[in-house]
């Protein structure tokens, strides 16, 4: 555990002081110790769950809603399980506990916890 960490402070805008963003922070549930890169977007309109111990890179896009297919569901991310940079994680996602995803990668599925899944859309490789 970081015992530097603190909890985020968002302006008007959902922009925080490391600059990253929520959308719809009442539906945005953060742990501790969490790191999450600058210029990273998180569209909490329906419902994202980010538990202790999350890493997310640099510039990701995390999404609870789609105005292309209509899912309007949620985003979990569980317990030390780290987001490569540049990586987008679709609506209706769960990543499990200590899963790894790879910079620049697409989830649209749901991640079994322990594996590590890289690509666009990810696969499994390891």
């Amino acid at each position: 555990m970081n015992d530097n960490w603190s909890e985020p402070i968002f302006d008007e805008f959902g922009m925080t002081q490391w600059f990253w963003r929520v959308t719809h922070k009442e539906n945005f549930r953060l742990g501790k110790n969490v790191e999450i890169g600058s210029f990273t977007i998180i569209d909490a309109m329906n419902s994202v769950s980010i538990e202790d111990n999350v890493k997310i890179g640099w510039n990701c896009s995390i999404m609870s809603n789609s105005t292309i297919d209509g899912k309007q569901v949620y985003i979990i991310l569980k317990e030390g399980c780290g987001i490569g940079a540049n990586s987008v994680i679709f609506p209706n996602v769960i990543i499990g506990k200590n899963a790894i995803i790879g910079a620049n990668s697409l989830v649209n599925c749901n991640i079994p916890e322990n594996e590590v899944w890289a690509g666009s859309p990810a696969k499994k490789i390891q």
